[in-house]
């Protein structure tokens, strides 16, 4: 069988989309690993398909590069509202589900296949701590360390061995190692579950670091610059004063098509 498909970007995170409004395409966890395989496939962090909403304008899945179904991706969302964009879906600002809920994203701007998307994230209202580290769930559970030289963490190694540790996370984590450069910027690099790799960047673990320098470092700020190695993202947020309520979290940051084609099922 023969699908269409488009590849997008977000300051490095790149996904595989699929217009599934007519349920021609159905997910299959070893298709989804074989098509984001960056040798033999299309290559991608994930796989996001939209569908029709009666209710809003469309739905959101998100699939992990490794095939199994994700909760939330950030700057996947980012990219998946500039493709509902690009296919004519929705106004400014967009309304659409994910597995974790409901979610909004306004359109900035657009040029050509590029944009400046502003995706909702949900509320956080528990943030665990432990021995140097934090542990919420934005949309994906995410681990928070901070380090005081970012270029030489281990990143793979570490973030491989914190995102197995079942005893204190028993449906794995994210794992963000984040350094402070100034008031209201932060650098990031992140271990992704579902990718088992770094990624050039994550949107929720972006959302993570900025609520957790908030919350023990810099609690005069509610609006963050985050700097990943694929760019930069920017996270904005109101809380409530003496406690770990964060509601009303933005994520913005630039989202792009790359190119688009037709895969054969049968070849992979």
């Amino acid at each position: 069988m023969r699908t269409a498909f488009a590849k997008y970007e977000g300051a490095g995170n790149d996904f595989i989309l699929i217009d599934n409004r007519d349920g021609g395409f159905t997910p299959d966890a070893a298709l989804i690993a074989r098509l984001c395989d960056r040798h033999f496939g299309i290559g991608a962090d994930g796989l996001m398909t939209l569908s029709h909403n009666a209710e809003i304008d469309c739905s959101m899945r998100y699939y992990n590069a490794d095939g199994s179904s994700g909760e939330m991706c950030g700057n996947g969302a980012r990219c998946f509202a500039l493709f509902a964009e690009h296919l004519g879906i929705g106004g400014e600002t967009k309304f659409f589900d994910a597995t974790d809920g409901l979610h909004t994203a306004r359109i900035r701007r657009t040029k050509g296949w590029s944009g400046e998307i502003e995706i909702g994230m949900i509320a956080v209202r528990e943030i665990r701590t432990g021995d140097g580290w934090w542990f919420l769930n934005t949309g994906v559970p995410h681990y928070v360390e901070f380090v005081d030289d970012l270029t030489a963490v281990d990143v793979c190694g570490r973030g491989r061995a914190i995102r197995y540790d079942l005893g204190r996370f028993p449906q794995g984590t994210n794992v963000n190692f984040v350094q402070e450069v100034g008031s209201g910027v932060i650098r990031m690099r992140t271990y992704e579950r579902g990718v088992e790799n770094e990624t050039l960047a994550c949107g929720t673990g972006a959302t993570a670091a900025s609520i957790v320098t908030a919350f023990t470092r810099q609690p005069a700020k509610n609006h963050f610059r985050v700097l990943v190695p694929g760019g930069e993202l920017s996270v904005r947020f109101s809380h409530e004063p003496h406690s770990q309520t964060y509601t009303d979290i933005r994520l913005a940051g630039p989202a792009r098509r790359v190119f688009d084609g037709m895969f054969d099922s049968e070849n992979f």
